[in-house]
């Protein structure tokens, strides 16, 4: 997957994926500017303008993630996964830059039977999910040549996740309990930013796509293959989500389909175990 040549900006690019963003585009022959939270305000579009060069391609890996603070402060979280995603859009346009936009299955209501289409209707539950809708809706609206790139259950290296806590619980605890009750796609942020790369590669058109493994999963089903790798002497134990009631509202069944990178003749990420199985070694030795 070569992108020679081509200068890439990533924005958000000190995060989990933003790291792993940088370093798959430059592996493919990108000349890659990192933008992080000091270097630009993506709610601020004069600072975008201000810090975004010349560009062949412009990956918004920025968002509000904090999914249950965003139920007491929606207006913050809108102002970078909303109105921030159209900022960036509008700077892709100045640019004649192509966007990828990354986004997210709580899009979603999460009460489907089967994987979500690409073009399955929005019906986020949480703030969370109604602000990165909204930056959907924006990038889409803007006229930008992009890429909107819907993930989920992301983990890597780079970053707090849901392997590194596990596995720490774990060996402190020597048993945990993990809701068995959601079920989606664990997705490492490595094989994310390949697919992204892959989809500029193969000059794949404006649209959405899903970025998330194949295959499928619980919670306590990853949790269970997360205390396996680790080597930890520890016992996992199914549960349902009534026994962790959160703030915000989790989609039940975040699994998504890809038909839409099919089409564009780039094969979707691998099964998620044989993924994991890949990635366990890399992500657990970063904590």
């Amino acid at each position: 997957m070569r992108v020679e040549g081509q200068t890439w900006v990533v924005v958000g690019a000190y995060g989990m994926l933003g790291v792993d963003m940088v370093e798959v585009a430059s592996d493919g022959g990108a000349t890659v500017v990192r933008l992080g939270r000091d270097d630009a305000d993506i709610t601020d579009v004069d600072s975008l303008r201000a810090a975004v060069p010349e560009c062949d391609v412009i990956v918004n890996c920025a968002a509000y993630t904090a999914v249950d603070q965003a139920e007491e402060d929606e207006a913050s979280a809108h102002g970078v996964n909303a109105d921030g995603a159209a900022n960036v859009a509008q700077v892709a346009i100045e640019r004649g830059a192509r966007l990828v936009h990354v986004s997210t299955d709580y899009v979603f209501a999460g009460d489907a039977d089967a994987p979500y289409g690409e073009d399955a209707a929005r019906a986020p539950l949480s703030a969370y999910g109604r602000t990165k809708a909204a930056g959907e809706v924006a990038v889409e609206a803007s006229g930008a040549d992009a890429l909107v790139v819907r993930t989920a259950w992301l983990y890597g290296a780079h970053g707090a996740c849901f392997p590194k806590t596990i596995a720490r619980v774990a060996a402190e605890r020597g048993q945990l309990k993990v809701v068995d009750d959601q079920v989606g796609q664990p997705t490492w942020t490595r094989d994310l930013a390949e697919f992204i790369v892959g989809l500029l590669a193969a000059g794949a058109p404006a649209g959405i796509y899903h970025g998330t493994s194949s295959g499928q999963t619980s919670w306590f089903g990853f949790a269970d293959a997360i205390v396996a790798a680790s080597g930890v002497p520890s016992t996992v134990e199914p549960t349902d989500s009534t026994a962790f009631v959160r703030p915000a509202p989790r989609p039940a069944w975040s699994v998504l389909g890809h038909r839409a990178s099919l089409q564009a003749g780039v094969a979707p990420i691998g099964d998620w175990r044989e993924r994991w199985d890949i990635a366990a070694s890399s992500v657990l030795d970063a904590r």
